[in-house]
């Protein structure tokens, strides 16, 4: 008996076991699941009311916005909805999650973008407003020239507030403008 060579004294009997998962592969899959939990708990109820979670998850989602963050409440309801997420299909809630937050994103830059409008036509006047209806048609030219007309006056008398003309003339370009 050669005892350099003969490895197979020190072999563990799950060596060649192919559905063996180590202890630190598990605690890393635990670590997963609870760092998207946090990210659940993190979004707004509209946005969560977007995904599709099941109703034991989606109460405890919500019910961890009601605890307070740094305690050791919180951190044990974390850790919670990481068990209970072991149950779901993690790819398919992390693809929705992406959405959800993108879909926020294009709704920031589409809201941005109506922002500069908005600027661009209370200080340019008709030209401006001829510009836009050329790259959008849609746009109906007397409604432009009233909004834009009002949140000037707005804006004259009380420079400091918002004018409610100019959110509703934002509000009016996003919503004809969107593609």
């Amino acid at each position: 008996m050669n005892i350099v060579g003969d490895s197979e004294h020190f072999k563990q009997p799950f060596d060649h076991d192919e559905e063996y998962v180590s202890r630190a592969e598990t605690k890393r899959e635990i670590a997963i699941y609870q760092e998207l939990g946090k990210q659940l708990v993190a979004l707004s109820k509209s946005q969560i009311d977007k995904l599709d979670l099941d109703e034991l998850l989606y109460d405890n989602v919500l019910k961890a916005k009601t605890i307070r963050i740094n305690t050791e409440a919180y951190r044990r309801h974390l850790q919670y909805i990481g068990k209970i997420m072991r149950n779901i299909d993690i790819n398919v809630l992390q693809s929705d999650l992406k959405n959800v937050l993108n879909q926020n994103r294009n709704e920031s830059s589409k809201i941005n973008v109506a922002e500069k409008l908005k600027d661009q036509l209370l200080t340019g006047g008709d030209d401006a407003i001829q510009a836009l209806i050329e790259q959008h048609p849609t746009l109906e030219r007397q409604k432009l020239r009233q909004l834009v007309r009002q949140a000037n006056k707005e804006l004259a008398k009380q420079p400091e507030q918002a004018s409610k003309s100019a959110l509703e003339l934002v509000k009016y370009i996003k919503a004809e403008t969107a593609e």
